[in-house]
């Protein structure tokens, strides 16, 4: 009965317990995320089930190598690639990506890398209109960007130093040269190809879509529409380049991937992330999101002269939006003002595609209580920015 009875008091003391409020100990403020998925808002929210398998394997030490290995084979068998791996962020894996098709296995060449490429391939080749800041990840490695503006310039710059040909998806229909033909001329000179996919997801066929249409590497974010923890991403493709990637990778030390560390909690996490994503109606996500956008469309464009318009960008981010824009001669204010209002307002809110004449804004990072407060938020702000 005295054990029962202290048993009894630890419970009730520990139900009572407030919870800590480690944000407003470290004076960061929180925000609702009407933007998106972005690193700059810390990616995604983990659900519950993800948050639950992070924790459960934080207290038992384990062969990292091993759980990679166990992990990335998980999660080929579920996208349905030849092989996988989990990275520290889809820049990591673009950079391992690179680093593997330079060295393979070859202890002496990953050693040197990005210093000194002798006996290496050193040129990757790229449209003028895929570059982007993720691009850094490539150049990393030391290698020379190929910057090419036609298919025939990008035929002509393959020569006996071209280690990879690297394309962005969300710039596929930017180029001269698209996805698939991309790929053709690839396995025709026996390069491979690295297609950047990180924010090409949903729709959840993007997983699977480019490594079966032929890309040798996909690198995808692990940390936004997937919801695993952000640090995370995917390298998926061809099992020779994973293990040439993985090869570069920690935990080895004199590697370039020693900073890009990946621990058990956020390999296995990843793993349940992904196979809970697998298995998601996307259907009625994208219902459930087109609701929502309608709902916030029809109640935001009662604000009079602002222009409520919902469509589905293609890339990146392809999930239902709403764009939002006014008529300056009666809201003077900036789409930068009103950004600047509501996220130093109360509650904050972020925005997204900020520009002079308006922005965007998104659901699918919503708690399902916080679009209410976006819609009487956003009206706040545009009705007091008004002549």
């Amino acid at each position: 009965m005295v054990t029962g009875g202290l048993l009894s008091g630890n419970v009730a003391a520990a139900k009572s317990t407030p919870k800590r409020d480690y944000y407003g100990e470290l004076g960061v403020r929180t925000c609702i995320n009407a933007a998106g998925a972005y690193t700059t808002l810390t990616g995604c929210l983990m659900p519950q089930e993800v948050v639950d398998a992070y924790a459960a394997v934080s207290d038992e030490f384990v062969s990292l190598n091993e759980l990679h290995d166990a992990v990335g084979k998980k999660i080929a068998g579920l996208v349905g690639c030849e092989a996988a791996m989990v990275s520290a962020g889809a820049s990591s894996a673009m950079t391992l990506a690179t680093a593997g098709v330079l060295t393979g296995t070859d202890e002496d060449k990953a050693k040197r890398i990005p210093v000194d490429l002798s006996g290496m391939k050193n040129e990757v080749i790229v449209q003028k209109e895929h570059i982007v800041g993720y691009s850094h990840a490539i150049i990393n490695c030391g290698v020379k960007l190929v910057i090419v503006e036609s298919r025939q310039e990008l035929l002509n710059a393959i020569n006996e130093n071209t280690a990879m040909l690297y394309f962005t998806d969300e710039h596929n229909f930017d180029g001269p040269v698209k996805d698939e033909e991309f790929v053709r001329i690839g396995k025709e000179h026996d390069i491979p190809t690295l297609n950047d996919a990180a924010a090409s997801i949903p729709p959840k066929g993007s997983l699977s879509k480019y490594t079966d249409m032929g890309f040798d590497l996909v690198a995808i974010s692990g940390g936004k529409a997937i919801r695993g923890a952000q640090s995370t991403g995917l390298l998926l493709g061809r099992a020779d380049l994973i293990k040439a990637a993985r090869f570069n990778a920690p935990p080895s030390s004199d590697r370039i991937g020693r900073g890009m560390k990946v621990n058990k909690e956020e390999l296995v996490s990843m793993w349940i992330a992904l196979e809970r994503f697998m298995e998601m109606d996307m259907d009625a996500e994208y219902k459930r999101w087109q609701t929502q956008i309608a709902w916030l469309e029809e109640t935001i464009s009662s604000v009079k002269a602002v222009k409520a318009e919902s469509y589905i960008p293609q890339r990146p981010n392809n999930v239902p939006t709403l764009k939002l824009s006014w008529d300056r001669a009666q809201i003077p204010a900036s789409g930068f003002d009103i950004q600047t209002a509501l996220r130093a307002g109360t509650p904050s809110v972020e925005i997204a595609r900020t520009h002079e004449g308006g922005f965007n804004i998104t659901t699918w990072m919503l708690k399902p209580e916080q679009l209410e407060i976006v819609a009487n938020r956003v009206k706040e702000e545009l009705q007091k920015a008004r002549v």
